[in-house]
């Protein structure tokens, strides 16, 4: 899925309805991820962890860390260790 990415956010919209979105704050090189949503008519179909790899290649891009912030963020970056150099 591609993502309209606007500074603090990466999101989608479909007929000018927002799907999903992952907003974030940059601060002295930190990426704190503070809030991820999709939309209920979307859900299960993998966006929100697109999201979060969006996010991850923003990072690596820019030679950030990323804070996850929100539940969802946290969980992402529990469950796998792949990204364990990025986090601050």
């Amino acid at each position: 899925m591609d993502f309209t990415y606007e500074p603090g956010t990466f999101y989608k919209k479909i007929d000018n309805q927002l799907v999903a979105e992952v907003t974030f704050t940059v601060d002295d090189g930190i990426v704190s991820i503070n809030h991820t949503l999709v939309n209920d008519a979307y859900r299960g179909q993998g966006i929100a962890k697109q999201l979060m790899l969006k996010v991850v290649q923003y990072a690596q891009d820019n030679h950030f860390k990323i804070l996850p912030v929100c539940s969802y963020a946290i969980k992402f970056f529990e469950h796998t260790d792949k990204y364990n150099d990025l986090l601050k």
